[in-house]
């Protein structure tokens, strides 16, 4: 349950302002049909997630338990400082148009996904869980918590979110987590 409820949060956290939460923003605009870009966004970030979910449990056979303390330590740190790095939009990535509302969402959303601050999380908290399906599970609530209200209320919201307090809140998180793995908290579970 805790890689489930830590997953969900930090990428909760770390996907308020992020590019991918500024694409459901601008699928909301121009299509204006909530339901299948948060379809698209759900399978989009299922597969995404679910990759880089195995390839976290992959590593974690590779490595030895100290080794994997110190990548996992030092992960954790490294996201602290990239999620307080403000994220850039390329409009191109919402230019998908003739695959339809579903089909736009899901290739824009798993494209832009792919080496994105949540899809790297994903990898390190799987690897710190070893639990694929909980952390999975939790990083994509995360991201359906922080991108279904984009799609719903898109600009409403959009201003009154203050976002670098929130990346301020899951950077914390993060250098948290790493310094726990860091300094051993993990042993207990194996690494």
């Amino acid at each position: 349950m805790e890689a489930f409820l830590i997953s969900t949060g930090i990428v909760a956290l770390a996907e308020i302002g992020d590019k991918t939460q500024l694409l459901a923003f601008i699928l909301a605009a121009k299509f204006r049909r909530p339901i299948p870009i948060v379809l698209g966004i759900l399978v989009a970030t299922l597969a995404n997630h679910a990759f880089a979910g195995a390839l976290g449990a992959w590593i974690t056979s590779l490595v030895s338990p100290e080794v994997m303390r110190w990548v996992l330590g030092v992960s954790f740190l490294a996201m602290a400082a990239w999620i307080l790095v403000p994220d850039k939009f390329d409009e191109d990535e919402a230019k998908l148009a003739r695959f339809g509302v579903f089909g736009t969402t899901l290739i824009a959303f798993f494209l832009a996904e792919m080496g994105d601050k949540t899809q790297i999380a994903t990898v390190a908290l799987a690897a710190q869980y070893k639990s694929v399906v909980a952390v999975v599970a939790g990083t994509t609530l995360g991201m359906m918590i922080a991108n279904v209200p984009a799609v719903i209320l898109g600009d409403k919201i959009a201003n009154k979110i203050p976002v670098r307090v929130v990346h301020a809140i899951a950077a914390l998180i993060f250098a948290l987590l790493g310094l726990a793995t860091l300094l051993g908290a993990g042993e207990k579970l194996g690494f």
